[in-house]
């Protein structure tokens, strides 16, 4: 297994600074890096736990806190376990956090993540990989589109509303899009229903765009988040096989 080193780092945002978790294999050398999007739950240990496994699998892995307007993270206290029983408490204040977060808004900040891993000595020339969870996919998705060229490859899991009926719905960025994309989605997941999975990939086709949809047969929404109760072994670890075979093929 490959050894790694985390840190905390701060990106210059037109905003303020956002707090981030940096990981890369501990070698000296760069690797190829991946921006990491985040759930709504937000920037903590477990989701560090994750940047670590994508960076022991080689590569320099950045995982912004996407709500840093809001304080650093964790912006809402979260229990060891986050379980159906307390997420209405935990939305009361995650809700109008997530809800200031416009498409502007999170595609500026991108930019600045963006520049950021790309300065880094640690990691390799050359465009980026992202992966993001829940509502961390729409924010990899409108990356890919808003800077095509520095972007090869993204992957989304357990994305919700994906693809809506709204002006400014995240796949509405198809036509812009050049990296490949995978998506795993969660078929007992109400913020992606059929119709939506099937419009996002109407819009991708459409758009000739290189793409991946599966949906993941009993997975709920969140599935891949160790620290709640929708977390399921199986399809996580699908997703991992999915993940890394995406990055090794694009980056």
């Amino acid at each position: 297994m490959t050894a790694v080193r985390g840190t905390s780092v701060d990106i210059p945002t037109q905003d303020g600074a956002a707090d981030a978790y940096l990981t890369h294999p501990d070698d000296g050398s760069p690797h190829p890096g991946v921006l990491l999007y985040m759930d709504a739950f937000g920037l903590r240990p477990h989701l560090k736990k994750m940047a670590d496994r994508l960076a022991e699998a080689g590569y320099t892995v950045l995982a912004p806190n996407v709500f840093y307007r809001h304080g650093r993270a964790p912006v809402v206290e979260l229990p060891d376990l986050i379980d159906p029983a307390r997420r209405p408490e935990i939305f009361e204040h995650l809700g109008p956090v997530m809800q200031s977060l416009t498409p502007d808004l999170a595609m500026r900040d991108a930019d600045a993540y963006l520049a950021w891993l790309t300065d880094c000595p640690l990691t390799t020339d050359g465009p980026v990989g992202i992966t993001g969870y829940c509502m961390g996919a729409g924010l990899a998705l409108r990356t890919a589109g808003a800077y095509p060229e520095r972007v090869a490859a993204v992957a989304g899991f357990h994305g919700g509303r994906l693809a809506t009926d709204a002006a400014d719905s995240p796949h509405l960025v198809a036509d812009r899009i050049t990296a490949e994309l995978y998506f795993g989605h969660a078929d007992q997941d109400p913020s992606l229903p059929s119709e939506q999975i099937n419009r996002l990939g109407e819009a991708l086709t459409a758009a000739g765009v290189r793409h991946r949809s599966e949906v993941y047969t009993g997975a709920h929404h969140g599935f891949t988040q160790a620290d709640t109760a929708a977390y399921d072994s199986t399809a996580d670890e699908r997703h991992w096989k999915a993940l890394t075979a995406l990055l090794d093929r694009t980056l």
